[in-house]
């Protein structure tokens, strides 16, 4: 059991949680609640993670990219803990998993009033499962073609934020675009330092992510770019909704981001970058925190 616990990688899950929680807050910040939706927004973001974890160990092991040259640390795969067939079938179990919970959260939300909403939702669940596994799996796989960014903001953002609000409110407020893109972009931010991490061992592997394209040096500031718009839109949100003082409670975790660029810029070796993947996520995780005790204030 403790291998499959590992190939899970139980430490990527809050990130993935945080921007389900923001889309949560800010329901209740326009005095929605739905605590059914809530909880199994989260189950199905589980299940998706850890999917995708499963897809990625697999895709990556298969393509050549995890091996002995790669920084970070060792995959189930990749050292031998689990072979490709137990692979797959875990995989298929975690669609089969995400499939079920992200049908039950969507008639959770919409019951059988809402048809057309409710195929709608469903969609994207579907489009969610594949992402998550054509990220590495396959000849096309879009993580090796520098598009691994662009869907990490629009899952991990746009789909997981304004997803989560709709189903917990039944409504579309134009505005939750700013907080939902500031979770996109920091997950963006998590993802460009593994890349930085990797981008030696990704190039030779001929995996082509954005680090690869444009070049360690200009990646340092990509990361500066990543979370300086990403605080700019959600202060922005906030001016716009002219929210009181005890929501800028979020501010407190800004100098754990400042640390970070500061990391990125320092470390002369590009493995010193591996424990920042876990502070750059633990940060986002309290910004978020953060800004739900201040709603609760």
């Amino acid at each position: 059991m403790n291998k499959w616990i590992k190939a899970f990688r139980m430490r990527t899950l809050p990130l993935a949680f945080s921007s389900i929680l923001m889309g949560g807050f800010i329901a209740y910040q326009h005095s929605y609640t739905n605590w059914s939706v809530l909880v199994f927004a989260l189950l199905t973001t589980l299940f998706l993670q850890i999917l995708s974890n499963l897809a990625n160990d697999y895709g990556d092991f298969v393509k050549g990219t995890d091996n002995d040259q790669r920084l970070g640390p060792a995959r189930s795969m990749q050292s031998g803990h689990i072979d490709k067939d137990a692979m797959k079938r875990a995989i298929i179990i975690f669609v089969i998993l995400s499939l079920l919970s992200g049908v039950l959260l969507v008639y959770l939300s919409f019951g059988k009033e809402n048809l057309l909403k409710s195929l709608l939702f469903i969609s994207i669940g579907i489009g969610a499962i594949l992402a998550a596994i054509r990220y590495t799996v396959g000849k096309s796989a879009y993580g090796y073609s520098g598009f691994g960014d662009l869907f990490v903001y629009i899952f991990f953002g746009l789909v997981a934020v304004i997803g989560t609000y709709f189903l917990i409110s039944l409504d579309f407020d134009l505005l939750v675009f700013l907080p939902s893109s500031t979770l996109g972009l920091f997950s963006t931010a998590v993802l460009n330092l593994n890349n930085l991490r990797d981008h030696k061992n990704d190039e030779r592997s001929g995996k082509n992510t954005i680090i690869v394209k444009m070049g360690f040096s200009k990646g340092r500031w990509y990361q500066v770019i990543l979370l300086g718009l990403a605080w700019t839109l959600f202060l922005l949100y906030l001016q716009i909704e002219q929210a009181p003082l005890n929501y800028y409670l979020v501010l407190l975790s800004f100098p754990l981001f400042l640390y970070n660029i500061v990391r990125v810029f320092k470390v002369k070796n590009e493995q010193d970058l591996d424990p920042e993947l876990k502070k750059l996520a633990l940060s986002i995780t309290l910004f978020v925190v953060l800004f739900g005790i201040g709603i609760g204030l």
